[in-house]
């Protein structure tokens, strides 16, 4: 079952502006190692479902994963074959809007060498650039 609001007030969205970057959730806040998106774009969430059973597959259920960006906007798309206009289509995906300095994923409570090949496994899986951050930098 993906990533999903259990209701909105509006259900069909526009596509907004994603320039700038993240002003908020930029740190570590819960764990000791985290994966930073270095660009923006969308992450759907089936891409973020993908990362979360990889990790927790290779991290065989030890330690604690936080996922910090929740898909709350909803895309629209027209189906294929049909011709212009007639209005906007059904919504058919949810996604995150991730800007360049965004935490997408924390990772506590395994060994160092876990959480990177765990966190790697993840960026596998992102369409985004993203760094690897521990909160003890040596």
């Amino acid at each position: 079952m993906p990533l999903m609001p259990k209701r909105v007030k509006h259900r069909k969205m526009q596509r907004g502006s994603r320039k700038g970057i993240s002003q908020s959730g930029t740190e570590l806040s819960f764990g000791e190692y985290g994966l930073k998106a270095l660009e923006r774009g969308w992450l759907k969430s089936t891409e973020l479902e993908a990362c979360r059973v990889a990790m927790n597959r290779h991290m065989k259920r030890r330690g604690r994963l936080w996922i910090r960006v929740f898909p709350d906007k909803p895309v629209t798309k027209k189906p294929i074959e049909v011709r212009m206009g007639k209005g906007k289509g059904n919504p058919e995906a949810w996604v995150a809007v991730v800007r360049p300095g965004v935490m997408i994923f924390e990772v506590d409570g395994v060994s160092e060498q876990l959480a990177r090949e765990s966190l790697r496994l993840a960026d596998a899986k992102l369409g985004l650039r993203t760094k690897l951050v521990a909160r003890h930098e040596r």
